[in-house]
């Protein structure tokens, strides 16, 4: 059965591949709109999206988390390479645990455990915005939050904590009053 699925996935693949290589050589002005349209990190992205697709086609749910992983990486490139601000780099690190958090909230919604894998994705998507927040903040990433960037960032933290909290307190156990 996983050997049906991945020749079906490969084929699937090749075909596609050659049937985007066949449409651009026949009609030029395709290819010409590509070029000055999607620049060198949009390929990335599509190889997190094809990442995806093969998990999907494969059955693999769990290959959403590498997908997301590069697929955000692709991000983070077509910003820096529109934006010529490859400094990013020093807090753009940050959005790495987000991006796993985004891959297994898929595998989540995919494949099996949906709601352990969803409340860690969402787990790993706070930690990856509250970083973010933070360095983004002492190196000068959000320049249009400005002097209120840490304050905003330490109260939606609080809010985070005390909204866990209550419902922690929510779900007791048959012997806890």
């Amino acid at each position: 059965m996983k050997q049906n699925r991945s020749n079906l996935a490969l084929g699937l693949i090749l075909l596609i591949v050659g049937a985007w290589l066949l449409v651009t050589r026949q009609v030029p002005e395709l290819q010409a709109w590509m070029e000055a349209n999607f620049s060198w990190p949009m390929w990335i992205i599509g190889a997190g999206v094809l990442v995806l697709l093969i998990g999907l086609v494969t059955g693999a749910a769990d290959m959403a988390v590498p997908a997301s992983i590069i697929a955000g990486i692709g991000g983070i490139l077509y910003y820096q390479n529109t934006t010529g601000d490859f400094g990013s780099w020093s807090y753009m690190w940050t959005l790495f645990p987000g991006f796993v958090g985004v891959g297994t909230i898929l595998a989540g919604l995919l494949g099996d455990h949906t709601r352990r894998n969803i409340g860690h994705g969402l787990r790993l998507l706070v930690t990856s915005a509250v970083l973010f927040l933070i360095f983004a903040t002492f190196l000068g990433g959000l320049d249009i939050l400005g002097e209120y960037g840490l304050p905003v960032i330490l109260i939606l933290l609080g809010v985070y904590v005390l909204a866990r909290g209550f419902i922690r307190s929510g779900k007791r156990g048959p012997n806890e009053a």
